[in-house]
């Protein structure tokens, strides 16, 4: 016997048709490409998006065929959030920080229609306009006045043209919730990118299970900054989540910088923002270097990658800022754990508190994990004892784009799937878990693990330190031990005897580094995480003082 409730279809759709709605003079704001910072409400949101839906149509892309695009957080961008995805089209967030050639293997790969893009991009689009195989439309994400003279590319139009063209009236279709709705391309540290297309449903269900109390708390009372590009798995879902909720919407625009995301703080009142490590320092750098506090904002989402202890500590103890510490990949939407104190837990002590904080934290509901040996046998929430994590959810990934039916998953003994993220982990029995290392970045010395990520936590905790990254380096007895590389901050100095006394009473001795090279930046990737895969090429002939 099936229940007796409507049979409603989960549609991106409707989170802009509740919010329109419902918070219609809800403000989102935006710091442009042109300088200045542009204002309107999610009604205008829902006009907007209904007009660039109808352009889209004139333009002749059908049903589910990609709509790719280059650009910063912006208004524009999460109109095409909308409008692309309720036409039942496939937005497509192409991420500008890769090699020109791969984004040109990325759309075709997607099968992309047409390519908006900011202003930034233009001399990148000119450069490689001619070279994209399905690409029919090249639209300029501005007005007239930011139309070139003359162009290389051909079909190029302008956003503003073609939204004044368009009428305001359009019907989202219904259709089945299955059906895709966007895609992001992983970032490709090893051989090509790999398409992961989310569906309506996977999307609005990650929605609804980011904003609960115990994953980012999301409310129409809050003013949210995602400092995490929309290129980036959709901004970590915010644009939808913040529609859901009918939360003030404040974008950082092409500004990243300390300075630059510290004014908007103030100025828009923001209570949330999120971001990868690598961008809190910097805003960090600023607020230390002229005594700022920050006024409205009462928690920051960090994740990409492990938030280190000491930028945890600062955040908490020096500006009263909660970190949610949180955990995921393109392939779960992304979210998979947030780390929130439980019930029982406010009694802790200081010290006990934030050894909990430190952890990736607690899956949210919609995401089971486990840990397995190399075998495949599932290994005990002790918080001891590592393995390899998998999870499986209805936000999490079957099977790779375009790959010719690759198969990701692992399979338990009823035939579930289960997809392998890669991370070595422990879990607590409260269900905390803690990531231990990448699969591909843990040091193995002498048969024994050690964690490449809790060294470069304790590295980054010293005062000099701007960025560690810790790999593996050849040794003729344990095949491989630990060489950490330091990137000082700016007139600070450190010898490498003191970097290496700073882990004094920290870790196991066997665990300290052979050796600690210094240099003047460390590579990072196209959303913020450290390479260490060049770091390793790099490095790969380095022999060791103890060798």
């Amino acid at each position: 016997m099936l229940g007796q409730m409507m049979n409603q279809p989960l549609l991106i759709s409707s989170l802009l048709t509740h919010a329109e709605r419902h918070h219609g003079t809800r403000e989102i704001v935006s710091r442009r490409v042109e300088g200045d910072i542009h204002r309107y409400t999610y009604r205008d949101l829902g006009r907007r998006a209904r007009q660039m839906a109808n352009a889209l149509e004139s333009l002749g892309i059908a049903t589910t065929q990609r709509v790719g695009t280059l650009a910063w957080n912006g208004y524009r961008h999460m109109e095409l959030y909308y409008a692309a995805s309720g036409a039942g089209m496939v937005l497509h967030t192409l991420n500008p920080r890769l090699h020109p050639d791969q984004l040109v293997w990325i759309a075709d790969n997607a099968g992309d229609q047409a390519i908006f893009f900011d202003a930034t991009f233009l001399p990148l689009i000119e450069a490689t306009a001619a070279r994209y195989a399905t690409v029919k439309h090249f639209v300029l994400m501005g007005d007239r006045s930011l139309m070139p003279a003359e162009t290389r590319i051909p079909n190029l139009r302008c956003y503003e043209d073609l939204i004044d063209q368009s009428p305001d009236h359009y019907d989202w279709p219904q259709f089945d919730e299955n059906q895709a709705s966007s895609l992001c391309y992983t970032s490709g540290t090893t051989g090509n990118p790999k398409g992961v297309l989310y569906s309506h449903r996977s999307t609005v269900l990650h929605a609804y299970a980011s904003i609960a109390p115990d994953a980012l708390n999301l409310s129409s009372r809050d003013a949210i900054l995602p400092v995490v590009p929309m290129f980036h798995v959709n901004a970590w879902g915010l644009p939808y989540a913040a529609c859901m909720v009918g939360a003030k919407v404040v974008f950082p625009g092409a500004a990243m910088d300390g300075k630059s995301l510290y004014d908007l703080f103030e100025d828009e009142g923001v209570t949330v923002s999120a971001g990868v490590p690598t961008v809190w320092q910097g805003l960090l750098g600023h607020t230390e270097a002229n005594s700022l506090k920050f006024s409205t904002m009462t928690r920051t989402v960090i994740g990409g990658s492990a938030c280190p202890p000491a930028m945890l500590k600062m955040f908490e103890d020096h500006y009263g800022v909660q970190v949610l510490h949180a955990w995921g990949m393109t392939e779960m939407s992304p979210l998979g754990t947030v780390c929130t104190l439980k019930g029982g837990q406010e009694d802790l002590s200081p010290a006990e508190k934030f050894a909990v904080q430190s952890k990736q934290g607690r899956a949210i509901f919609g995401v089971d994990m486990k840990i397995v040996d190399a075998d495949g046998k599932e290994l005990p929430w002790d918080g001891k004892t590592s393995g390899e994590l998998l999870v499986r959810g209805p936000w999490i990934l079957d099977s790779y784009f375009n790959r010719h039916g690759e198969d990701t998953l692992r399979f338990d003994a009823a035939g579930l799937g289960w997809f392998p993220t890669g991370d070595v982990s422990a879990i607590d029995p409260d269900g905390f878990m803690q990531i231990t290392d990448r699969t591909k970045d843990v040091i193995k010395s002498g048969g024994e693990w050690i964690s490449s990520i809790d060294l470069e936590n304790i590295a980054m905790g010293h005062p000099a330190v701007a960025m560690a990254a810790c790999i593996a380096a050849k040794h003729p007895k344990w095949d491989e031990r630990p060489l950490l590389i330091v990137m000082k901050k700016p007139g600070a100095e450190a010898s490498k005897e003191d970097i290496l006394a700073f882990f004094d009473g920290k870790i196991a001795k066997w665990w300290l580094p052979d050796d600690v090279v210094f240099v003047d930046a460390i590579p990072l990737g196209a959303t913020g995480k450290m390479q260490k895969n060049k770091l390793r090429e790099e490095f790969k002939d380095y022999v060791l003082p103890t060798a």
